[in-house]
């Protein structure tokens, strides 16, 4: 039995609202089970100093904090720009799985930046704000008057497809989806995996802590992911019905 008495492929409940704030063109709420996560888009119309503004084509980037008081004991604040290694991986994990969506030329000369800050963690922190940041950066867009109305995978539209993710592993043999903190640090293997509404794999990350996995165990996994995946794309598309 698992510890919030889910069935192994089932998710956390999920709980997405939107324009949470009014101070950026995207703002979600998003909650899995006990872990919640603000994501906020902004777009600017100045790019990196590296872009060449003569390229004529945009960049999609992420900032991720987890909050003070989002873990106990308290997590202290990163400061003076300083950021742990940790946070590091996460932001960039994040900004290179919506960059896998984006078409950049078509975003055109804009920088979007993603900030998915962690108010309450219990696990899958990284892979909540993925599908949380999704929503804000369409949200974002869509407040422009170039991309008002329109849907990813409409003509015209920066964003192809949906990108969602979610959390599998191995605890205590048995192959799990969207793992809680408890099964997350109980876990022989912590699987993190990226896919678009279309099926296709953007990234995928897993390791055996301190245990292996076979072929067939792989395979479990990601079917797992696969369909969690599924689910979280469809509530991402009834957002903007």
């Amino acid at each position: 039995m698992r510890p919030d008495n889910r069935q192994k492929d089932e998710l956390r409940q999920i709980t997405i609202q939107r324009n949470f704030t009014n101070k950026t063109p995207g703002s979600v709420l998003i909650r899995a089970g006990e872990t919640m996560i603000l994501c906020t888009a902004s777009i600017s119309e100045k790019l990196p100093g590296w872009m060449d503004p003569e390229e004529n084509r945009g960049w999609v980037t992420a900032e991720y904090s987890m909050m003070p008081g989002s873990t106990s004991p308290r997590k202290s604040r990163e400061r003076n720009g300083k950021i742990d290694g940790r946070s590091s991986e996460i932001q960039r994990l994040v900004g290179r799985s919506l960059r896998a969506v984006v078409d950049l030329e078509i975003l055109g000369p804009r920088a979007v930046t993603l900030d998915c800050d962690v108010l309450q963690a219990d696990g899958g922190t990284r892979t909540l704000s993925i599908t949380g940041a999704m929503i804000a950066l369409v949200d974002a867009l869509r407040s422009l008057e170039v991309f008002a109305g329109m849907r990813p995978g409409d003509p015209g539209f920066p964003v192809r497809d949906y990108a969602a993710a979610v959390s599998v592993g191995l605890v205590e043999g048995e192959a799990r989806l969207d793992l809680c903190y408890l099964e997350d640090s109980a876990a022989e293997v912590d699987m993190n995996v990226v896919m678009t509404s279309g099926g296709k794999f953007i990234e995928i990350q897993g390791t055996g802590e301190e245990a292996v996995f076979d072929e067939k165990e792989l395979a479990e996994m990601l079917s797992l992911a696969k369909k969690g995946i599924c689910e979280l794309t469809a509530l991402q598309k009834a957002q903007f019905k």
